[in-house]
């Protein structure tokens, strides 16, 4: 009886419990996966099988690579770039500047284009980002350039059911001649611009202002050996032809501009390279009757270029 009392008693105290095994058991395991990480499941053979597909598929090719970023300092370079339409992602402008009409129309132009950011800055940041350059209250950030690779150049045309018509230079260094050639290659229907990657002008905000906007639409391929990548469009069916001031032939007597072409175009003093010289398919020279000693790089693919596109009316 006094058992059973104790049983029935309403008192509180320590009573015999699951030790919470039973609340334990009654917790949910999470929300359930989807089927493609459920083992057995149909979709998740589907998922494992396509995984290894991918793992057995050759590495897709690389691209071309990105340059540098870049900072063209100073009023006048500024409102140049934004003029010319050169690719920028920031516009900085020194905190209490003196507004004048360079820096309103700098501002203006950054608007207009849209996706600008527009940050202001005291002075002794913008001595620190331009290293000490005279950058007089202004400075843009022009993003690095997305290069192409050799092979989409050709790729290209011949999905547009074009012959490849391509301009590579070797040691060109100044980015107005790489921006004048790309320029010209815009003009006479060309299907971009091979560069090597060392010793040799990139696509800086001064070739873009020099292509006058034309960068926007003619790609810039970097090759890592020029050599070997005129060697690769040599063996896709491409006519390599370089040139020279010894050239064998004039440039009136070469037969190859008709068809998939990627004319070399070397250095104002040293013109070609050896190797490249020598994996050209041709070598020839422009005739000048003024006795010119030799043209500069982007006067002298203008005038291939435009023989060129004579011919392929």
């Amino acid at each position: 009886m006094a058992a059973n009392n104790r049983r029935m008693s309403g008192k509180k105290g320590a009573q015999v419990g699951s030790g919470g095994q039973r609340r334990k058991g009654l917790e949910g395991k999470g929300p359930t996966p989807p089927a493609e990480m459920r083992k057995k499941h149909k979709k998740n053979r589907i998922a494992t099988a396509k995984a290894k597909q991918a793992a057995r598929r050759p590495a897709p090719r690389g691209r071309g690579g990105k340059g540098t970023s870049e900072m063209v300092v100073g009023r006048n370079p500024v409102v140049e770039a934004l003029r010319e339409g050169v690719p920028a992602s920031t516009l900085y402008v020194q905190q209490f500047i003196d507004n004048d009409e360079r820096v309103r129309e700098a501002l203006q132009l950054a608007a207009e284009r849209g996706g600008i950011n527009l940050m202001e800055a005291p002075r002794p940041e913008l001595d620190r980002m331009t290293n000490g350059l005279n950058h007089q209250g202004l400075v843009l950030q022009v993003p690095p350039y997305e290069y192409a690779h050799p092979e989409d150049l050709a790729s290209a045309a011949y999905d547009d059911g074009e012959d490849p018509l391509i301009v590579a230079l070797d040691g060109v260094t100044d980015p107005r001649n790489l921006g004048a050639v790309v320029r010209s290659v815009s003009a006479f229907g060309g299907h971009g611009v091979v560069v090597p990657e060392r010793r040799a002008a990139g696509m800086t905000a001064g070739a873009w202002k020099t292509s006058a906007g034309t960068a926007a639409r003619t790609p810039v391929a970097r090759a890592t050996n020029l050599t070997r990548t005129l060697e690769a469009y040599k063996k896709a069916g491409i006519v390599v032809v370089g040139l020279a001031a010894d050239g064998e032939a004039e440039l009136g007597e070469l037969e190859a501009l008709h068809g998939p072409v990627v004319i070399v175009v070397g250095s104002e003093g040293k013109g070609l390279s050896r190797l490249v010289g020598e994996t050209c398919d041709f070598r020839v020279r422009i005739p000048m009757p003024g006795g010119a000693e030799s043209l500069n790089a982007g006067v002298a693919a203008g005038i291939v270029l435009y023989e060129a596109a004579r011919r392929r009316v």
